[in-house]
Parts: C-alpha cells; structure tokens; sequence
C-alpha cells in the first residue's frame, strides 16, 4: 500500500471528536433563515419571538368609540429629547401602530407601512383599511422568513385604526407573519399577566362606557406588568375622524390617582362588608 492511500485509510478511521458529536441540534439549522430543523421549526423565527418575549410590554383595546394603544418604555438619558422615545408610531390619519421588541426594526416597518398607506390614497382617492395595512406588514414579515440572506423582524406590532364606515379594528402581527385581530391584545416580556388581567376584566372591557374608563384599563394593565413610574408609560387615543391623541403625562398621572382612589375604595367597601 503507498504512503499516500495508508494516510488517507488513517484519516477514515479517526473518530469525530466528542465536542463536535455533543453539538446542539438547534445549533445546526439555526445558520440560514430558510432551513428547516428536523421537528419543523425555523429556528432563526424562534429567536426572532424570543426577541419580542424579553421586550417592553405594549396594550391595545378597541372599543366603539376608540382605539387606546399603551407602551412601556425604556428609561431614556437625561440628555436625550423625549420626543425621539415614542413607541406609538403614526402610520396614517386613521391608524396607529406599537410594538414590541427591536426598535429599529419597527421603524423600517412603520415606514414601510407608511409609504403603503400614501401609496393607496394615490392609487384609490381614498384611506386603506386596517387589516389592508396589517396583512400588508404580515406579508413583509413573511417575505424574511424565507429569503436567503435575510433575517426576521424581531418585532411584534399591534396595529389600531378606523375604516371608512366609522367600525375600529385592532390587529397583531407576529415576527413569523401572521396576524390575527382582537377586541384587546398585548405582547411583551410581561404579556402573560397582562393577559390575563384582560380575560378577568373582559365583561367589564366589552361594556366600557366611555374613552376615560378605556385610558384607565390600559394603565391598570401596564401597571400590572411593570413597578416602573407612570413617566415611563406612553399611551395614545384614535377617535373616528379625529387626530391621533398621545396622552400627556399629567393626564397619565391624573389617571393613576383615579385609580388608586377606586381601589381604596373598593378594598374599604370590601373590609367592612358592604360588598
């Protein structure tokens, strides 16, 4: 046998190293955005949701009148300006978007959305709808989940507004490009217990009477999600042919301390039993 096929037949026969064979599964399907993992998973997709699952919490509720859209947001530099921090984008005079997860993500979707609602004022004299404007960054999601070469938006939005009849929508778009609409969502690092203060409140968020008791339901969820100061949470209302409202922070402040009566009130009528 020559030199060079007894070198090639030790090189056959050398085993794999243990560090190579102890390789996480994940770890080989997760290079490329378009490769499949052996369970169906496309694994740079679950990263992209695990980006949104450890963001800031955002709450959207949608009643007859109006769309209320909260955020919590990060603590911002003392030199920074407050205008710059906002995580409720206008997309167009009759709609609305927040989000969770990478900031600048959202602010080439936000854009993106933007130049499409332009684009349908142009082409058809008139406003796009919700779900038109939904479905259009679903598709744009869904578009990076399967380009080589790209990667996913790490972003969840929860997009608001009124159609043309005057009926409100509010719809959520998920990193994976699917979207569903809801009477009242949330998503975020706290999404779970916030959802959950939504399901136990549901009849009462059905029934709401008026924008003030929609504003003050936002605030208690966002509450219930972060200990954080109420300067820290930024919430915006839409009313049918009504410019977008971002709710100052003495009104935020001003709510909190309705609530904080209300439940000193509730929680007194409790103690002595006249409840």
């Amino acid at each position: 046998m020559c030199r060079r096929s007894l070198i090639y037949n030790i090189i056959l026969s050398k085993k794999q190293c243990p560090k190579c064979s102890m390789k996480p599964m994940s770890k080989k399907f997760d290079e490329a955005v378009n490769i499949y993992s052996p369970n169906g998973h496309l694994i740079q997709v679950e990263y992209a949701e695990a980006a949104v699952r450890k963001a800031s919490t955002v709450v959207g509720l949608c009643t007859q009148e109006c769309i209320i859209l909260g955020a919590e947001k990060r603590a911002i530099d003392v030199l920074q300006l407050q205008r710059t921090s906002y995580k409720i984008k206008k997309i167009d005079e009759h709609i609305a978007m927040t989000f969770a997860g990478l900031t600048a993500d959202a602010r080439i979707l936000a854009s993106r959305a933007q130049m499409e609602a332009q684009s349908h004022r142009l082409n058809f004299n008139s406003p796009a709808n919700v779900e038109h404007i939904a479905r259009f960054l679903a598709k744009l999601k869904q578009n990076y989940t399967q380009c080589f070469g790209r990667r996913p938006f790490g972003v969840a939005c929860l997009v608001g507004g009124f159609d043309c009849d005057g009926k409100p929508h509010l719809f959520q778009t998920d990193p994976s490009g699917i979207y569903y609409e809801w009477m009242a969502n949330t998503t975020g690092r706290m999404a779970q217990t916030v959802n959950e203060y939504l399901t136990k409140n549901l009849s009462a968020i059905s029934t709401i009477p008026d924008t003030l008791s929609a504003m003050k339901h936002v605030v208690r969820a966002l509450q219930t999600a972060t200990s954080s100061d109420v300067s820290f949470f930024d919430i915006a209302v839409l009313k049918y042919k009504q410019p977008i409202e971002i709710v100052s922070m003495d009104k935020i402040k001003y709510l909190t301390e309705l609530i904080k009566q209300e439940t000193v009130g509730y929680t007194t009528r409790r103690h002595f039993g006249f409840i």
